[in-house]
């Protein structure tokens, strides 16, 4: 498959801006592969399709406030500067991508705050717009870490053309988020609320958890026509034994087993051993799943609608069929389904 097999024309108007007013009312498209039919439902619905045994794999990190506002020294320009991740703890050193970058160079500071309370050095030039700054404040580590969540905005996707709301900081983060790290949210956990959770819960589907820190990178444009040219960003990712135990055993009883996201999908396909199982992972994956791809662990998957030539899309594609999903996108924008982070969901059986 090439990267022109995954482009397609998208309506502006069919990118959500805003969340649904209730997680689990989303709409829900079910893609059926064996019957290749689809249908339409709400998110809530998703319950009847999961039985006693049955496995949700969730992705459960957690975005956190990434992008700081600040004054460049001398000529107080207002740069943007996006926390991708911590390089060492001692030395406050991050990398960070920053806006405009033609004025960043090594050597300047940022001021950040209304007081000025927290100040950055550029150390060095990464990419064009990389760099490594050298935080300097004067507190412990944890009240450092409390100084950026106050001055950080919660980083929903440049593509949502509006100002941060107080709500996004809530609603740009799944209910089960625990592991703090990344810089974007894993969107198709969105739509779950906490009621939906017990109700699967009292039916016996199990939760398995596993911690894939979503970069930047996931979101990077596809430049080449050759995929198997493509490179991935690497992401932190750790898989513990107790949710290998929890997916091997319903594997093992031939239960259903879904991946709720791309990222738990990339999770889950980053450790699997000669047998077919999920192995423990505690390390960085730069794994890019697309066409041809033989899936060894989930039998079915939930995500949201993805942008032409993605990444998302073309593991999507693979696990789906690509016949398949390009009639279901068609289907969706016929339909008026809401694409990306705030949209709608589909369930792929």
């Amino acid at each position: 498959m090439k990267l022109s097999h995954f482009n397609f024309n998208l309506p502006k108007e069919l990118l959500a801006e805003y969340p649904a007013e209730n997680r689990d009312e989303s709409r829900l498209m079910i893609v059926d592969r064996k019957n290749q039919t689809i249908t339409h439902k709400m998110f809530k619905d998703v319950i009847d399709y999961f039985d006693d045994g049955d496995v949700l794999i969730l992705n459960n990190t957690k975005v956190f406030p990434a992008r700081l506002y600040g004054n460049k020294e001398k000529t107080g320009a207002r740069i943007e500067v996006f926390l991708l991740r911590e390089l060492n703890a001692e030395q406050r050193l991050w990398d960070v991508l920053v806006d405009p970058a033609r004025k960043i160079r090594i050597g300047n500071k940022l001021y950040f705050g209304d007081d000025d309370s927290l100040v950055a050095e550029v150390i060095d030039n990464t990419t064009s717009r990389g760099r490594t700054l050298r935080f300097l404040y004067d507190g412990s580590y944890e009240e450092f870490r409390n100084k950026l969540t106050e001055l950080g905005e919660t980083p929903i996707p440049k593509y949502i053309n509006r100002d941060v709301t107080p709500e996004d900081a809530e609603r740009y983060q799944t209910i089960y988020a625990k592991e703090e790290g990344a810089v974007a949210a894993p969107t198709a956990g969105l739509h779950f609320s906490k009621h939906l959770l017990k109700r699967l819960e009292i039916k016996g589907v199990k939760f398995a958890e596993v911690t894939l820190h979503v970069g930047l990178g996931t979101f990077n444009p596809v430049e080449v026509e050759d995929l198997s040219k493509h490179k991935m960003d690497s992401e932190e990712l750790k898989i513990t034994q107790e949710a290998c135990d929890i997916v091997n055993t319903a594997k093992a009883a031939k239960k259903r087993i879904c991946t709720v996201g791309t990222t738990s999908m990339r999770a889950v396909e980053s450790s699997v051993s000669s047998q077919n199982t999920l192995n423990p992972y505690d390390g960085w994956t730069n794994k890019f799943v697309f066409p041809p791809h033989d899936f060894s662990i989930p039998t079915c998957m939930i995500t949201n609608f993805h942008t032409p030539k993605s990444t998302l899309l073309m593991m999507v594609s693979a696990f789906c069929g690509h016949d398949l999903m390009k009639r279901a996108y068609e289907e969706a924008i016929k339909e008026e389904y809401k694409f990306y982070s705030y949209g709608d969901a589909m369930l792929i059986i």
